[in-house]
């Protein structure tokens, strides 16, 4: 086939974390819509885990133009790529992924089936710095992708103004100090609600350098990409855009491909690239239970928590009255023994009213009107869903963009309540019931609104739906620049 007649060729390489390849996933599959062929690539444990758990590979087989393949992070099988030793997988990709990466974009390997052109672009999220160095070296243009959330990103590209200004490294010990030098957030932000990472006033800290060189890395691709929409976070990428003019803010990502997909009549579920087997019986619990009255408790994919927490929240949740559905990971408590000593009164008060799950089926179970409040870790996925379908939330961050978001949840956008840095069954109890019978009006009211304006943003001629238009012309005008080269 004639070289000139195929359409433009995306590689995308997310970080190798469940959150940023989820969120990409639906950005590849939105793409392959609007006819650009995508490859996918991978790191092989990554990989690994999609097959056993999704259904990935049928997923993309009406889109003749898409395809995964893999490289390899350079890390040894049996590495955790996770917690204290997270920071490694960063050091590993740039020595010994980068040359592969680079290897694998100019041997032609990609196209040699001659079903599709040579990489004529490339998104790759934009911590990896790497990707931007070869694409500029081998002159592929390149987009950087973020999904983390926006008030984080602004954060790290803040940092240096922040050691500059003396406001980090902290000098004392008191969390509850105003930050200033984040402008947008001036008002409330405080040291607490920095990464958690901050807290360690290390300068040498491997997390501050990676993210203090975000404004400058990030700035160097053609343009960022973002899983946000205007009427969230305008006031905070007016801001962003003095560093990275070129902002295509096209979220909620998880609702633009399900408002594609019907779009396309398509009877297909979107997928579910979860890492986890999903327990599908709560749903039919949920439909047992009364409009808005269960709290909806999940920590996400990596959170873990002290049989001491789990206690705390236990008992918080048992005693608020209300009903809860919880998802505990197999993996999420330190040690198994838990299981063998739930105290009577939790036991009972469980059966009565709440409904334990090894994991769910999120966007689901924050869908149903059964469901009227959302305890969560405050990843961005988790609040982009709850966002989307109009759902308060109690937020519990545990690391890295987590501390942030938590803290726009509550002061910024006022949909909910901050609970980080406690675990205390009373605090739990008396939040718990704040969000889901105190206050209920209030927050239900602002969170319907939020809701209405993500649904706009994605109907044709809003602002996510435009972002998005943009977007593939853009990919499409650069390709040709490449081609004609």
């Amino acid at each position: 086939m004639n070289q000139e007649s195929l359409p433009p060729h995306v590689l995308i390489f997310p970080l190798p974390l469940q959150g940023p390849v989820n969120s990409t996933f639906k950005l590849a599959e939105l793409l392959c819509f609007s006819g650009l062929d995508i490859t996918f690539l991978l790191t092989e444990n990554i990989h690994n885990r999609l097959i056993s758990h999704t259904n990935i590979s049928s997923r993309f087989e009406r889109f003749p133009g898409f395809q995964i393949k893999t490289i390899s992070d350079g890390l040894p099988q049996d590495h955790p790529r996770k917690g204290s030793k997270y920071m490694e997988l960063f050091d590993s990709l740039k020595s010994k992924t980068k040359p592969l990466f680079k290897d694998m974009l100019t041997s032609g390997w990609l196209s040699s089936d001659g079903k599709r052109r040579e990489v004529s672009c490339i998104i790759a999220d934009g911590v990896l710095g790497f990707t931007c160095d070869v694409a500029n070296e081998i002159g592929i243009p390149i987009f950087s992708i973020r999904t983390i959330s926006p008030c984080c990103l602004w954060i790290f590209f803040c940092l240096p103004q922040l050691i500059e200004s003396g406001e980090y490294p902290f000098k004392g010990d008191d969390l509850d100090e105003p930050i200033k030098s984040v402008p947008g957030a001036e008002t409330f932000l405080r040291r607490r609600d920095l990464p958690d990472f901050c807290r360690t006033g290390d300068l040498t800290d491997s997390n501050v350098q990676l993210y203090k060189t975000e404004g400058q890395e990030n700035s160097r691709a053609y343009g960022l990409i973002l899983n946000t929409f205007e009427e969230l976070d305008g006031h905070l990428l007016s801001q962003m855009r003095n560093v990275c003019p070129n902002i295509y803010s096209i979220g909620p990502l998880h609702a633009h491909l399900k408002n594609k997909l019907s779009e396309e009549n398509n009877s297909l579920p979107p997928s579910s690239n979860s890492l986890f087997e999903e327990d599908k019986s709560c749903i039919n619990w949920l439909n047992n239970q009364l409009p808005n009255s269960v709290i909806y408790v999940s920590f996400g994919s990596i959170a873990t928590m002290t049989k001491e927490q789990l206690m705390e929240f236990w008992y918080g949740l048992v005693n608020s009255k209300q009903r809860f559905l919880w998802v505990i990971r197999l993996d999420s408590v330190a040690g198994d023994d838990w299981k063998n000593k739930i105290p009577v009164e939790l036991a009972e008060g469980t059966k009565e009213r709440g409904y334990i799950v090894g994991w769910a089926p999120q966007e689901e179970v924050l869908a149903h009107p059964s469901v009227g409040g959302f305890w969560t870790h405050c990843g961005w996925n988790s609040i982009l869903e709850s966002v989307y379908e109009g759902k308060p939330m109690i937020c519990w961050p545990y690391f890295m963009d987590q501390q942030v978001n938590s803290r726009f949840v509550e002061a910024a956008w006022k949909l909910g309540l901050d609970m980080k840095d406690t675990c205390d069954r009373e605090i739990v109890e008396k939040m718990v019931k704040d969000l889901m019978v105190v206050r209920k009006d209030e927050f239900l009211e602002r969170a319907n609104q939020m809701s209405k304006f993500a649904k706009e943003c994605l109907k044709e001629g809003g602002s996510s739906y435009c972002n998005f238009e943009r977007l593939v012309n853009d990919i499409k005008s650069l390709s040709d620049k490449v081609r004609h080269h």
